[in-house]
């Protein structure tokens, strides 16, 4: 461990570890995707399929070793011994920083499927990193605005027929399929702002896990859900980086999603839409009790 160094110079080493190892998995993420490419045959992608998880997989084990360089963070951890490798779970988190995506790598590589989100189909031209989500086949999805379908009503329903298409690549193997309910990261101003009826979080979002589970639900064993508390207050990817990250303590409960939410219309059906909403409040408060409780528990050093 290098808690003798300065915390910044440990940040600027944890950011050069992190770049490196991102370019040095990119190679073979690329190398892969283009033998699927120019070998479009089953058999050749039945063989190759798997790696490109696999790599990511290994990138995400290479970064938990500089982050255990940089700080032997304490971790309070509770629920991973419910969680199956051949099982496929719609995942679920308070959202409060950006270092909540690498703890939620840290704690389920290789106990989950390679995390996926949906992603809108214009991300895919991001620089590097859209090819990296294509080649990892996170499913991108066409939504269009309501504007748009009352100009154009012939294309309702085409943007769930256009996932659906994506996500039939998964049909016969377990997939992590990950969402952040609140949409955006928690800040007291955010809360103020939008009068959320919740201490510790904003108000959740139905319709992003509504639509995975139109598009997907029959392929989901369970719902993961995680609840993720900083003792010591919301840290930045630098509290990160610098090895400033003293403690994390995380709750992970595994959820029956009803049957009744798989393969419903979230837009058109009005009496599902009401129903889907006051579950995810009902999971929404649960949390938010969670959570204060842990802060009563886990007081900032």
């Amino acid at each position: 461990m290098l808690s003798f160094i300065p915390a910044p110079l440990r940040g600027v080493l944890a950011a050069l570890l992190l770049a490196l190892n991102t370019l040095f998995w990119c190679i073979p993420l690329f190398a892969i995707t283009l033998l699927k490419v120019l070998l479009p045959f089953r058999a050749t992608k039945g063989l190759l399929n798997w790696a490109p998880a696999a790599i990511a997989e290994g990138w995400i084990g290479c970064n938990k070793r500089w982050m255990r360089l940089v700080r032997d963070t304490r971790w309070d951890v509770q629920g991973l011994e419910g969680l199956d490798y051949q099982h496929s779970y719609l995942v679920t988190s308070n959202h409060q920083s950006w270092v909540d995506i690498l703890v939620l790598q840290f704690l389920l590589n290789r106990r989950t499927r390679l995390l996926r989100f949906f992603l809108k189909q214009e991300l895919i031209w991001v620089p590097v990193i859209g090819l990296c989500w294509w080649a990892l086949d996170f499913p991108f999805m066409k939504r269009y605005s309501k504007a748009y379908l009352a100009k154009y009503p012939e294309k309702k329903g085409k943007d769930l027929e256009t996932t659906r298409r994506t996500c039939a690549k998964f049909r016969d193997n377990p997939v992590g399929i990950f969402n952040f309910l609140e949409g955006t990261r928690f800040t007291r101003a955010k809360h103020d702002q939008q009068g959320s009826p919740f201490q510790h979080l904003l108000k959740p979002k139905a319709g992003g896990i509504a639509f995975v589970l139109d598009a997907m639900g029959e392929q989901l064993d369970s719902l993961v859900n995680v609840t993720i508390h900083y003792p010591d207050g919301n840290p930045s990817f630098w509290a990160l980086l610098s090895g400033q990250l003293r403690q994390v303590v995380v709750r992970i409960e595994k959820l029956e999603i009803p049957q009744e939410f798989v393969g419903r219309n979230y837009d058109q059906e009005e009496q599902y839409r009401l129903a889907f909403q006051q579950w995810v409040n009902r999971l929404w408060e649960a949390k938010d009790t969670q959570l204060a409780q842990l802060h009563q528990q886990f007081p900032p050093a």
